[in-house]
């Protein structure tokens, strides 16, 4: 893959980044100025979702940058989640609009199902509200979005290879999108395989194991030995190292950051590329899913254990 690669083509023919911010845990007060930044060091990929609670933020921020002249909306990519309460096929249409709404747009780039699990009307995030999917109803209205423009790409998030060839059954428009937990330490070698047969694009989340989160391991990837290896003899910073794996594995990469000096960091892997001897050694890194879904698993529950959630992929 050339070092220079900025993009990946999409099945519906449309262009994403291959690197893009994520907004998860980005907070208010500080999301709207790291969109900015981002923009103007120049990212072209926002990623966000309806459960972050900070979408009205980013939408000020994006409104701005359209006013003043530094981007227009043609110009960037933006993604929003559909959270696992709104599910219900009635419920879809309102969801997309109030992001819609809140980010100041009339269309998204794309829109995922951000979990394969449908959550009971006004319950928290907990295994008990759990209830079955209906992902024929729920993808039908996804698709009839699709049809009319308001999200130019479709696709899903937390899917296993499973749950993806369930919905890629019965698509009439095929998932554009699955957008997983991916970096060094959770490669999803399963995954990609089948990504890369039925033309789904890879996206990863947490690329650089979500060092910000403090309910997991977060130091994983960012002091893995061999990633740090690595890092050393290229001079580069481990966080660069797993960004560039991720774009030289052919997925877009989505970190978070509201630190400018972070933005500009994480913006420098497109002028050089990790050489096969070392790539190897990230190979052989030990594999872990560090964001697992455990809040999702009840015993008795439409999903009794993790394993059941993820299909046996972990």
């Amino acid at each position: 893959m050339p070092a220079s690669t900025r993009f990946f083509a999409l099945n519906t023919g449309a262009k994403i980044p291959s690197l893009g911010l994520g907004t998860w845990q980005a907070d208010p007060g500080v999301v709207g100025n790291a969109v900015i930044a981002a923009v103007k060091v120049g990212y072209r990929h926002i990623d966000c979702a309806r459960i972050y609670g900070n979408e009205k933020e980013v939408g000020q921020a994006l409104k701005e940058l359209f006013e003043d002249g530094t981007v227009r909306r043609e110009d960037l990519f933006i993604t929003s989640k559909i959270w696992c309460s709104d599910l219900a096929a009635e419920d879809v249409p309102g969801a997309l609009q109030s992001s819609l709404d809140d980010l100041q747009l009339d269309y998204l780039d794309l829109y995922l199902i951000h979990w394969p699990c449908r959550l009971k009307k006004g319950s928290g995030l907990s295994g008990e509200a759990v209830v079955p999917l209906d992902i024929n109803s729920t993808w039908k209205t996804m698709e009839r979005l699709y049809d009319e423009g308001k999200a130019r790409a479709i696709g899903v998030s937390n899917f296993s290879c499973k749950k993806l060839e369930d919905v890629l059954v019965i698509a009439r428009v095929p998932p554009a999108v699955n957008q997983v937990e991916c970096h060094p330490c959770w490669q999803q070698r399963k995954l990609r395989t089948v990504c890369k047969a039925r033309n789904v694009h890879l996206s990863g989340y947490s690329p650089l194991g979500s060092p910000g989160t403090a309910w997991i391991s977060s130091s994983a990837v960012l002091r893995n030995p061999a990633v740090k290896t690595v890092a050393e003899k290229l001079g580069r910073s481990p966080a660069q190292v797993a960004l560039r794996w991720g774009v030289q594995m052919g997925h877009s990469v989505l970190p978070k950051t509201t630190k400018e000096a972070r933005l500009r960091e994480n913006m420098d892997i497109f002028d050089w590329s990790i050489p096969e001897e070392l790539f190897a050694k990230l190979e052989e890194i030990e594999q872990v899913r560090l964001i697992r879904g455990d809040l999702l698993v009840h015993e008795g529950g439409v999903y009794s254990s993790v394993e059941e959630l993820w299909d046996g992929e972990i």
